[in-house]
């Protein structure tokens, strides 16, 4: 049974009524707020998952879950949520998203078992998928194309922000209250961030009058849970007969879901839009860079909690200077993508991130901790240059009634790409030491001593130098995009 949505005229300054410069603000600030709460949950949830395990009397591969469970949800409802703020309007699933991300926090508190845990974390997830699928669409709606690039680094500087205040929150909570009130305190944040977007966020783009495609969302969902399940479930028990059967399946289910899309009347996924050159770079850039990057930090605080002996609070400490020093970087390389295109920022934000992992991968097991704070803040420069301007490159090219499903697409191949290095993380840790070993110095429960120390320096280098290719490639096809004339010409548009 297909819904249409009820003929919707374009809300009052969709177009020809742009918004003030004080408006345009509220809208930062209230995104700001939105990706903030994301990335606090995010490194809290990591402090607290050593307590979390031990009062909950849960096994390694379960709280692995606690994390795994969020990442999926994201992934597999990104797009699909996206294309429903075109329909529905952003800003309305976007402040639906902070009340279920919220309504999922306090779940997340109340949980007394594991599977309780994991079960509250997936609603966390449908409404963090609900903020991250439409927020750059909200931008797009709100900020002129010239200026964009630098709305974008404002709202990467609050993940930034928002990631050191979940290490320092976590850290007071966990060590003088209990890892409860690590979730609990999203609440008050939450309240407030859903009460100034109800009052200052409004749908400017005219909705899109379109079906909902109900095979096309079970196809695309079945065959993504079936694809991001079979990558979990290896690292856990390691490429076998089970995992291959769901990767098989994955297969064949995504690949049904195109040759649907492809003839479906009103398909949840257009695919004229990987017609526009400089968009499908700036995705599969984003996939190749989360592909490489985002293992580099697995591996380094399994490095840090595993052979260097440093409780998970105190690793987390070494971080923050690198949150510190993106946060300044990202609006800057946003104002430079906003003036010359995301090429260059972009690109050369993708080598000095390689150059980091590089500095990442000359440690040894009794390095200097200072020069794990240098990578960490050479690496930290990279991404803050490199997501403002992809991000931007992203909604400057689609068109203005598909921002939402585009915005979509990236976060979806962008978080394939997170739990396929998670995966890769891991595995090329437990070739080197024992599945159980590579878990437990992750989770921060145990560390290495003698041989399995060296054994795991050895995966660690192997590791790092995947990364660095992988971010290599992603800088490749940054650099193959022009996106200077499609740029003046999109910005001339709107």
């Amino acid at each position: 049974m297909s819904h249409m949505p009820p003929a919707s005229p374009a809300p009052v300054g969709a177009a020809s009524d742009p918004p003030s410069p004080g408006e345009q603000r509220g809208v930062i600030a209230i995104v700001l707020v939105g990706v903030s709460l994301v990335a606090v949950d995010t490194t809290i949830v990591v402090l607290g998952l050593p307590v979390m395990m031990q009062e909950l009397h849960a096994s390694l591969a379960r709280m692995v879950w606690v994390m795994m469970a969020y990442l999926l949800v994201l992934t597999m409802l990104a797009t699909q949520l996206g294309r429903l703020g075109d329909m529905y309007g952003r800003v309305r699933m976007y402040n639906a998203g902070f009340a279920l991300f919220t309504l999922g926090s306090v779940l997340c508190g109340l949980s007394l078992s594991s599977a309780a845990l994991i079960a509250s974390r997936v609603v966390q997830g449908i409404g963090g998928a609900l903020v991250t699928a439409n927020s750059g669409a909200i931008i797009a709606d709100a900020i002129p194309a010239a200026r964009r690039g630098r709305a974008f680094g404002i709202t990467g500087m609050g993940w930034s922000l928002g990631a050191i205040l979940g290490i320092l929150l976590g850290g007071v909570l966990i060590t003088y209250v209990n890892w409860r009130a690590i979730f609990f305190i999203n609440l008050p944040i939450g309240v407030a961030a859903l009460a100034a977007g109800r009052r200052i966020l409004r749908d400017r783009a005219a909705r899109v009058a379109r079906r909902l495609d109900l095979p096309g969302i079970g196809l695309m969902g079945a065959g993504l849970f079936a694809l991001l399940w079979g990558l979990t479930q290896m690292t856990g028990e390691g490429f076998d007969a089970l995992v291959a059967g769901r990767l098989g399946v994955a297969a064949v289910l995504l690949g049904a879901f195109a040759v649907w899309e492809r003839r479906a009347a009103a398909p949840l996924l257009d695919f004229s839009l990987f017609r526009h050159r400089v968009l499908v770079a700036s995705i599969l850039a984003a996939t190749f860079q989360a592909l490489g990057g985002y293992a580099v930090m697995f591996l380094v605080i399994m490095y840090l909690q595993g052979v260097r002996g440093l409780s998970p609070f105190t690793a987390s400490m070494l971080l923050v200077p690198s949150y510190l020093v993106g946060s300044v970087i990202g609006p800057w390389a946003g104002r430079l993508a906003d003036r010359h295109g995301a090429r260059w920022p972009a690109t050369l934000g993708l080598l000095v991130q390689a150059l980091g992992i590089a500095l990442y991968a000359s440690l040894s097991v009794d390095a200097p901790l200072w020069r794990v704070v240098l990578a960490a803040v050479v690496n930290g420069i990279g991404n803050s240059a490199f997501f403002p301007a992809n991000n931007s490159a992203v909604v400057v090219h689609a068109p203005r009634d598909a921002y939402g499903v585009a915005n979509g697409l990236l976060r979806t191949f962008s978080n394939v790409g997170m739990v396929s290095s998670f995966a890769v993380a891991l595995l090329m840790a437990s070739e080197a030491i024992p599945r159980w070993a590579a878990f437990a110095i992750f989770l921060g429960v145990s560390r290495l001593a003698g041989p399995l120390r060296s054994a795991y320096m050895a995966g660690f280098h192997a590791a790092l130098a995947l990364s660095i290719a992988l971010v290599l490639v992603a800088a490749g096809l940054s650099y193959a995009r022009d996106d200077r004339r499609s740029r003046a010409s999109a910005a001339a548009a709107g």
